[in-house]
């Protein structure tokens, strides 16, 4: 009798869209967590599979605990970054964005507080839906620890969750004329977008100019962009595309041959955290995007 051929690759590719996004949000890196999955799908080809009861439970044990090992050398880099670290922007068309483990720019933040077993638990059990027995056997912890852990996590994520989410309609209105405002160097018409405990936070990873610490508070706010409008004049940029951010409402643009996404949260109509990335590094999936369908500011 012919044996049936091995379907491990259809097996595996099936699986890659969400080990990809398990190890991006492990990780807030895209590079990073393209290799974590490859080096798994190396993994999953020399793996004898015969006793593999769930393929999609064993592919995330695989990916979590390559995730864990790479976030050990990935906190030591990040503690000598030139200035503030934001993840790899993940960029979506408004009408394509998906939703499926509703984790925004804001929580991906958040989630950086947490020890990074504690982040494990939290992705696998509250976004992936991983019961919290098949946690336990993951981080090799027990339930009862693994339940500390995810009340803990869940603590500082809720508190960071945005209490009126903010409708897609509204958001890209509201970006625009964010967009509009710094464009322009219109400083009243930003008074009236941002709140009063505004947050700035932007990333050029030591490659091109970016406020290298965050910057808190309207006041403040409304000063840096007060500043380089005496500086420098409306900002010349020569492409605008609208897109949200890893769930955020935002937009990638190109200032010269600088590009840089910006990202917002709003409650209630106002404008609480900007992010801005300008690290060539981390762009160049969205550079592409930008190239793809250039468009000139309105």
């Amino acid at each position: 009798m012919s044996r049936r051929p091995d379907n491990a690759t259809a097996i595996f590719e099936a699986q890659r869209p969400r080990l990809l996004r398990l190890a991006y949000r492990m990780l807030g890196s895209v590079s990073e967590a393209e290799d974590v999955v490859q080096d798994a799908w190396l993994r999953w080809q020399r793996y004898d599979r015969t006793d593999i009861q769930s393929p999609p439970a064993f592919l995330s044990r695989v990916v979590t605990r390559l995730c864990l090992d790479a976030m050990k050398s990935a906190r030591v880099r990040r503690e000598t970054y030139f200035g503030t670290w934001l993840p790899d922007p993940i960029a979506e068309a408004p009408d394509e964005a998906e939703h499926d483990d509703d984790l925004t720019l804001t929580l991906m933040m958040a989630l950086e507080r947490l020890l990074p077993l504690e982040r494990a638990t939290f992705l696998l059990h509250d976004v992936f839906g991983v019961g919290l027995d098949e946690v336990a056997s993951t981080l090799g912890r027990e339930p009862p620890a693994v339940r500390q852990l995810a009340v803990r996590a869940r603590k500082h994520v809720q508190e960071a969750r945005p209490r009126f989410p903010v409708a897609s309609d509204e958001g890209e209105r509201i970006a625009a004329a964010f967009f509009d405002a710094t464009r322009q160097g219109d400083v009243q018409a930003l008074s009236r977008l941002l709140a009063k405990d505004v947050v700035l936070k932007s990333d050029g990873g030591g490659k091109v100019l970016a406020f290298r610490n965050p910057i808190f508070g309207l006041a403040r706010v409304l000063r840096l962009y007060r500043g380089i409008t005496r500086k420098y004049g409306a900002v010349s940029l020569s492409s605008f595309r609208p897109l949200r951010i890893d769930g955020l409402p935002g937009y990638i643009s190109r200032e010269r041959d600088v590009v840089q996404t910006t990202a917002l949260e709003i409650e209630n109509g106002l404008i609480t955290r900007i992010y801005i990335t300008r690290n060539p590094d981390k762009l160049e999936r969205i550079r592409t995007l930008l190239d793809a369908a250039p468009s000139t500011p309105h």
